[in-house]
């Protein structure tokens, strides 16, 4: 047995249940198909009473056509005068297209004048009682009537009448049949009559039923564009203004829910500085206590002993950094740092200058180029932005440069405007990144070499801020040998 039925039903519940879509198209549906379904049950309510009215009408008509037949035939001793002169046929068939039948038998069954042959009245008509006919009282009932051109429906009026002595009483039976064109055509054009304003009132109901729905739920569409058109670090309270009660409940919810995440947020905030004060200064110390043992120790295998333990401090403290700087670029958080209009090549061009040292200490040869010398004084990049973290983000990008370049190499950095953005970029001639490795790279605690004291943390946080402010951080070869860390983000709107 198919249960393509079950399924259809079920995808019509679906439809129809709450949750299955918006809640515009539920509630239109809910409101609207009642209204179909009572717009049916009124049409076909207004053709019923229409052809029920037809019917009076009609059958009132056949009753005094079929009073004046019976006046055309009297009864005359013990025989029947009839007097139907042309003139008066001529007046009852005159229209072909609701053409009328009659016919007078007597006793019932036995023509004695009409056009057509009608077929006796069923038993239930003709006699309801079963005691034989009602006498001059007219009985209404359906029939078909064979034709040259096919069968008609009529409707038939019969009407019994007594005739002849009381010693010998007869019953005449008149009928008269008229076809059922001209009541349908009625009943139909008191359908359309009906229908058709009411198609009207139902189309504007459900316009208004539209813009109701609309203006209803106008309040909820502004709290889903306040919502979703905000930053992920913008945690104050929803101003919505005017609101249903139930829209303001939900809103005054949200505003409960964002001052607790703002207050989580905060307290995160506090006790990641806190742990971060606390964690570098027994760190700075542990360096420093290993920074004089190795000067005055003298064992090869102690100093080799010492050497592993500042490494590790060293790197415990480089890891404290990081894990603060990733904890500030989460988006959750960056909302406590203001965001403000700085110039980005300016900003890089400091930092490679602070990192000389460092990169000389490394071996490398950092240096500053620019693409075009005569606009590097009237061209700066302006972005918007929490300039901290874009330095932060730069500095690991340059940092890791001079970490995994090695001795001997070349750090170059530049900056231009392309395309509306601003373009950092950081070209080294090391080994680089192969290109297997270079989603990789991006995840947190992913190592693409176990050289150096790195954590796996430094790509990550670049792509965190960056893409924090709407950019992009791209990895490429340096022709011949090298590698290229790209960064890009958007020019902010002159004013």
């Amino acid at each position: 047995m198919s249960d393509t039925p079950h399924r259809s039903r079920l995808r019509w519940l679906a439809w129809l249940a709450p949750g299955a879509g918006p809640l515009r198209r539920y509630l239109l549906l809910w409101l609207l198909v009642p209204q179909l379904v009572l717009w049916l049950g009124a049409a076909v309510l207004s053709y019923t009473v229409a052809a029920r009215y037809a019917n009076l009408a009609l059958d009132r008509s056949l009753y005094q056509a079929s009073r004046a037949l019976a006046r055309q035939v009297k009864p005359m001793g013990s025989g029947l005068l009839i007097d139907f002169p042309k003139a008066a046929r001529d007046i009852i068939e005159t229209d072909p297209d609701d053409r009328v039948y009659y016919m007078v038998s007597a006793p019932p069954g036995q023509l004695i004048l009409g056009n057509q042959r009608l077929p006796e009245p069923p038993p239930e008509v003709s006699s309801p009682n079963g005691l034989g006919p009602v006498l001059d009282k007219p009985r209404f009932y359906d029939a078909m009537l064979k034709e040259q051109g096919g069968a008609v429906q009529v409707r038939v009026v019969a009407l019994y009448l007594a005739w002849g002595d009381a010693d010998a009483p007869q019953t005449m039976l008149v009928q008269l049949a008229k076809s059922r064109i001209g009541r349908d055509t009625l009943a139909t054009q008191i359908l359309h009559d009906t229908a058709l304003p009411l198609t009207g009132l139902v189309l504007l109901m459900s316009l208004i039923v539209w813009a109701s729905l609309r203006a209803g739920l106008a309040p909820l569409a502004r709290l889903h564009q306040a919502v979703i058109s905000r930053a992920p670090s913008h945690l104050d309270p929803i101003q919505l203004g005017r609101a249903p009660e139930e829209v303001q409940a939900l809103t005054d919810a949200l505003n409960k829910l964002l001052q607790a995440v703002r207050e989580s947020v905060g307290q995160q905030q506090r006790f990641i500085s806190d742990a971060a004060h606390q964690l570098r200064t027994p760190l700075a110390g542990l360096k420093s206590q290993t920074e004089l043992a190795l000067r005055e120790a003298t064992d090869p295998a102690l100093r080799a002993r010492l050497t592993r333990v500042h490494e590790s401090a060293t790197r415990s403290a480089h890891l404290v950094t990081q894990l603060l700087t990733l904890a500030r670029a989460e988006p959750e958080s960056s909302h406590v740092m203001a965001r403000s209009l700085f110039d980005l090549r300016r900003l890089a061009e400091e930092l490679t200058a602070e990192l000389v040292p460092r990169a000389l200490q490394a071996g490398v040869d950092l240096g500053w180029a620019d693409d075009d010398p005569e606009a590097a004084g009237d061209g700066p990049l302006r972005v918007i932005g929490h300039a901290l973290l874009v330095r932060e983000a730069l500095s690991n990008v340059i940092d890791n440069a001079i970490r995994y370049a090695g001795r001997g190499a070349e750090v170059t950095v530049r900056a231009r405007a392309e395309d509306g953005q601003a373009v950092v970029e950081v070209d080294d001639t090391g080994p680089g990144i192969a290109l297997a490795q270079r989603e990789a790279v991006f995840e947190r605690f992913y190592r693409g070499t176990q050289e150096g004291l790195g954590c796996g943390l430094g790509l990550p946080i670049v792509k965190e801020i960056i893409e924090r402010h709407a950019g992009t951080v791209t990895l490429l070869d340096r022709p011949p040998h090298g590698l290229r860390v790209r960064v890009r983000l958007p020019l902010a709107a002159r004013v």
